[in-house]
């Protein structure tokens, strides 16, 4: 097994694994509260944005954060919107087959961006309802920290 396969093995095992029971408003401000005190103990400069399909349910720009982080979240979570898969995992999938997104797929990359850092809110009997987002690190790491807080978050659920 390469490498790449190993990665893309693991961001899909993340995603089984990463499963709620439910997902409010509440556990998005919860969830958003976590990330932010993870970002300020790292003195991060990320943007943290969680919404649905048609509305924001969370959003903090922390110091050092730039307007353009916003755009990458909305960028990022449109693609985990679309696929129901973490940006991460669609961007290696479609690096391992020699492609990006582009028009020619009906992905125009001013509205989607598969880099690290969204991550699909999947709910045990419902499916993908919403996308927790971090931009402002490199892509694994934006990545890493959605990961970190949420295998934490459930940890404490059960």
């Amino acid at each position: 097994m390469t490498h790449d396969r190993t990665l893309l093995d693991t961001l899909a095992d993340q995603e089984e694994a990463l499963v709620f029971k439910g997902f409010d408003e509440i556990t998005a401000i919860e969830i958003g509260g976590h990330l932010m005190r993870a970002a300020r103990a790292g003195d991060l400069p990320v943007v943290i944005n969680i919404r649905t399909a048609d509305r924001v349910l969370f959003h903090a720009a922390l110091p050092g954060s730039s307007p353009d982080n916003d755009e990458w979240a909305r960028r990022k979570s449109n693609v985990a919107l679309r696929f129901h898969k973490s940006s991460m995992r669609v961007g290696e999938n479609y690096r391992l087959k020699g492609r990006e997104i582009c028009a020619e797929l009906g992905l125009d990359p001013i509205d989607y961006a598969s880099h690290g850092g969204s991550f699909p809110v999947r709910v045990a009997g419902t499916g993908v309802v919403a996308a927790i987002t971090v931009s402002g690190l490199a892509s694994e790491d934006d990545h890493g920290l959605i990961i970190r807080v949420l295998e934490d978050y459930l940890a404490e659920e059960q």
